[in-house]
């Protein structure tokens, strides 16, 4: 259960630092942001980024194996990093339909699960 835990947390937490980090240039495209200061524009951030730190915090501990997790930190990193990539994809494409997939994307997709499989070995 902590392996199934771990990654659900995961990939919460990556949709907040998704949003975190690029939802405020999908707001300035709609004109919402777009008279915001500078630091209005990080405060915003860092309210989303504080919901995934509360996510990716107790992913790293439920899930590492000194706390009784099944994962090594190499393999903790190795999925955050996947999932990291994978929930991007999908968020660009949703917010940002101007982004498409191309064959390197899919190559560099190709070169992760090898990550993961060696990591794993």
């Amino acid at each position: 259960m902590n392996a199934l835990y771990t990654v659900l947390l995961l990939i919460g937490s990556n949709i907040f630092m998704t949003l975190a980090w690029y939802g405020h240039l999908k707001l300035q495209q709609a004109g919402i942001s777009s008279s915001w200061p500078l630091w209005g524009i990080i405060l915003f951030s860092w309210a989303i980024a504080l919901v995934e730190y509360s996510l990716q915090v107790p992913a790293n501990r439920i899930g590492f194996e000194g706390n009784g997790g099944p994962y090594t930190l190499m393999e903790l990193k190795v999925i955050q990093e996947v999932i990291s990539l994978v929930v991007f994809c999908v968020i660009a494409n949703l917010l940002f339909q101007g982004q498409h997939m191309h064959w390197n994307h899919v190559a560099a997709f190709v070169c992760l699960v090898l990550a993961v499989y060696f990591i794993f070995k």
